[in-house]
């Protein structure tokens, strides 16, 4: 098959925008809990009323500062209460939020603040705000900063108190599905982040769709456990979807105290990357090899695959359900209360989750709903559904989507989450559309029934496994500029973590090794030598520095020989990623068992 349209599309009043829900919600259900945060040992829950409230109460705040329909608002900080609460104050007061990642570097601050031209920054904490600091004479544009732990919030609903309700309530109703509700920046392949314009109707849009997706899910008195940063587009599409269908949506105080705050909270949805997922179940077996129960919980993992497998075919045969009977006692169980308790599904996005520990997690009783899409689809393009779930795909694509198989094998979207375009980039919006259709640049396949599989990736764009977006590009550039490098290949598509391949400049290294009183100067020799480590060493850090801490180099290996023209260089130098990554694979595999 080469192209699909999921049946069943809710349709989405053009007029309607993100702030409409939140007023409506309150209005017909403000006692219905929708958000919690940690307090001490407990989540502590707000009402729709409440949070209405208090939205409105911070985009009088921003109003009065003098910030108008259209204008641009960064929000700099990691996922948390008060994020979600700016985010629909700024809609409120109609204005657009310009999200940055909490790890972003302040190189990275002052490209988005620039391109977008914002006239105000919201940042977590000083050292958020001294990241700003050290470009801000660079951003003169940015009129008002305020920092969320030093009470910003309070401030802004300080300064709005001469600000009427009606005035909120107007300018929040002025915005239509055609305006302007965020630019999210995501890796370019000049390492430039690129902003994606996406407007009230895309976000709503793709809100609705996958509601109708996953009725099962996002309904009220299901509840999920938020971790994932709001920085990226498929979390804050989440939070819209909680606060429409009435689902409580939990705010986590970060990785560390996940598993905590998951027997804390007990949600019954969990969205995560795979690599937590991968970390669940490697923790779990490490442990039950330390324990001397290691046979037993390989044997427990086999069956749970094995049963799924199965169940999916539709017959389980009678010694697979009795194993799994007696292992779902002695091990699923455990599982299971690590992950809170209640878990009944959980999703994943962002990179390939893999059919073994689908099938794992789906035999211990917890089916992880995979799916796709990118910043330009607004996040979900595609779907597994519980009443739907294909094992080793990615799903069909929303109600009301389509995809496209080109002929290149490229994948191609349709629908009403597609983004409006690049901002202030037409040339590399004109790249990726096609018409109505966009150019995802990944690789793929559609079975006769509308899944689609993930084959590999056009561009060069890296994904590791907890789902951050890398650009080769700007890395490599920067350690190519130092003298004992020639040429420099990052990986980690797939990964846990950025890694390099470097090999050594032959025509550098005589001047070096004599000037640091070195018997050699042939690269085998040199390979070990502390100082040469501690050269490159410095060259990675300095490379770091243009980007975020998830997307910088944790390790590297230096190759023997240096790529030739011809074999691992095209004719202009370019490095051939699909042949250094095949020809250095022993060394690449090495770096990630380590």
């Amino acid at each position: 098959m080469r192209e699909y349209t999921s049946p069943g599309e809710v349709e989405v009043s053009p007029e309607e925008n993100l702030t409409d829900a939140l007023w409506e919600a309150a209005a017909s259900n403000p006692t219905r809990p929708v958000l919690a945060h940690r307090v001490g040992d407990r989540f502590v829950e707000w009402s729709m009323q409440q949070f209405a409230d208090e939205v409105q109460a911070v985009a009088k705040g921003l109003m009065a500062l003098g910030i108008d329909k259209g204008d641009k608002v960064c929000l700099y900080s990691a996922t948390r209460l008060e994020w979600t609460i700016l985010d629909f104050a700024i809609w409120a007061a109609g204005a657009v939020t310009v999200p940055i990642y909490e790890t972003s570097s302040s190189e990275q601050v002052e490209w988005i603040g620039t391109d977008s031209g914002a006239v105000a920054l919201l940042v977590e904490n000083d050292t958020l705000k001294a990241e700003y600091d050290a470009v801000a004479d660079r951003l003169p544009d940015v009129k008002h900063v305020f920092v969320i732990e030093d009470g910003a919030l309070e401030d802004l609903k300080q300064r709005g108190s001469d600000v009427s309700d009606e005035q909120v309530r107007e300018r929040a109703a002025s915005v239509t599905g055609a305006d302007l509700a965020t630019i999210v920046y995501t890796s370019g392949t000049t390492g430039k982040p690129k902003g994606c314009v996406i407007t009230h109707h895309n976000f709503v849009w793709d809100a609705v769709q996958t509601e109708a997706a996953v009725p099962e899910i996002l309904r009220p008195g299901e509840s999920t456990l938020l971790f994932l940063p709001l920085a990226h587009i498929f979390a804050r599409v989440i939070q819209t979807a909680c606060i429409r269908s009435g689902m409580l949506l939990g705010f986590s105080t970060g990785i560390p105290q996940l598993l905590e705050e998951l027997k804390l909270f007990q949600p019954t949805f969990l969205i995560a990357v795979p690599r937590v997922f991968e970390k669940v179940f490697n923790g779990a077996q490490q442990k039950a090899h330390a324990e001397g129960k290691g046979k037993i919980f390989d044997k427990a993992a086999a069956v749970a695959e094995e049963y799924s497998r199965q169940s999916r075919a539709g017959k389980v045969k009678l010694g697979t359900k009795l194993l799994h009977g007696v292992f779902d006692k002695l091990v699923y169980v455990k599982l299971r209360d690590a992950m809170g308790g209640r878990v009944r599904y959980a999703a994943s996005g962002s990179a390939a989750l893999g059919e073994r520990l689908g099938h794992f997690f789906d035999g211990i009783g917890i089916p992880i709903i995979e799916g796709y899409g990118l910043t330009e689809s607004t996040a979900v393009a595609t779907l597994n559904q519980p009443s739907a779930l294909r094992i080793g795909t990615i799903g069909k694509p929303i109600p009301g989507g389509s995809v496209r198989i080109d002929d290149d094998g490229e994948i191609l979207l349709k629908g009403g989450h597609i983004f409006q375009g690049y901002y202030n980039n037409d040339a590399a919006t004109a790249e990726v559309m096609d018409g109505e259709w966009f150019r995802t640049g990944d690789l793929g396949t559609l079975d006769g029934e509308g899944f689609l599989r993930i084959t590999g990736r056009k561009k060069d764009i890296l994904v590791t496994a907890g789902g951050k977006n890398v650009a080769p590009a700007v890395l490599e550039d920067r350690l190519r500029a130092h003298a004992l490098v020639s040429q420099a290949m990052v990986v980690g598509d797939g990964k846990p973590f950025i890694a390099a391949l470097i090999t050594l400049d032959k025509e550098a290294l005589p001047a070096w090794a004599e000037a640091n009183d070195k018997p050699s100067a042939e690269v085998e020799d040199l390979i070990d030598d502390p100082d040469v480590r501690a050269s490159l060493d410095q060259a990675v850090e300095d490379a770091n520095k243009a980007v975020s801490r998830a997307e910088s180099i944790r390790t590297y290996r230096i190759i023997p020989q240096d790529f030739e023209v011809g074999e691992e260089l095209t004719p202009t130098l370019k490095v051939k990623r699909n042949v250094v990554g095949e020809r250095f694979k022993d060394v690449i595999e090495e770096i990630y068992a380590s």
